[in-house]
């Protein structure tokens, strides 16, 4: 957790100044992209375990297999999603900076 915090942290100082928020130059959606993946992982693997004890109560073996599946492959899914996303402001990175070089 300290590691996240420490990244987080860093990630703020790169921002940069208000005039590069506003001129575009410098993207904050990364820094919500990171948050909202433990959020949304946390979620994910909060959901898989209440679906498991739920099925274990109704003695459910189908749920209780979706609820095993869901405990693992939800925050993977996640992820997978969160990891897209960057690779596009990646992208969006590395064309700036061939722009630059070709200026």
């Amino acid at each position: 957790m300290e590691d996240v915090r420490n990244e987080l942290q860093n990630d703020l100082k790169k921002v940069g100044s208000l005039q590069d928020w506003i001129s575009f130059n410098k993207m904050i959606t990364p820094i919500i992209i990171k948050i909202l993946f433990w959020i949304f992982g946390i979620l994910a693997a909060l959901g898989g375990l209440f679906f498991l004890v739920a099925s274990i109560i109704r003695l459910d073996l189908i749920g209780f297999f979706v609820g095993l599946l869901m405990l693992v492959i939800g925050p993977l899914f996640v992820r997978i999603y969160c990891e897209i996303l960057f690779v596009l402001f990646g992208i969006f990175d590395e064309l700036k900076a061939i722009n630059a070089k070709t200026k």
